[in-house]
């Protein structure tokens, strides 16, 4: 795909979440090969679950992606990061945990095909979840 139409389709991306209240933020990856030793009386190691509420939508068809999130302090932000090429990216979609430990937030896509999506709050990020956009 070339540069120019991503840059349309990420600004386009941008626009429509900004209008539904979201920001934009910035979420390291995680380097998912190295697991974390957890010690006795220790704070539980951060983690997120993410799960899209449908796996097929047609082009700018809003969905939601919910989970829970473990070892995150409640208001903590979650952005949705979506892999493009090689990099993981970060849409202007965001929302923060509530104080029970779980989060929802409204996405937007206009790539067609398999979209790959996972959740970022800092360091931490959740499994891959793909949409396919018709």
């Amino acid at each position: 795909m070339n540069r120019a139409f991503r840059y349309v389709a990420v600004g386009t991306i941008a626009v429509s979440l900004l209008a539904g209240g979201s920001a934009a933020a910035f979420a390291a990856p995680q380097d998912l090969h190295s697991p974390k030793p957890v010690v006795a009386g220790a704070p539980a190691a951060a983690g997120l679950t993410a799960k899209a509420s449908a796996s097929s939508v047609n082009a700018w068809q809003e969905f939601r992606i919910s989970g829970t999130a473990t070892g995150i302090k409640a208001g903590t932000k979650v952005t949705v990061q979506q892999k493009q090429g090689a990099k993981w990216v970060s849409l202007p979609a965001q929302t923060p945990v509530n104080a029970s430990g779980t989060y929802s937030v409204r996405v937007k896509l206009g790539i067609k095909g398999v979209n790959q999506l996972r959740m970022g709050a800092g360091s931490t990020v959740s499994p891959v979840v793909k949409v396919t956009v018709r």
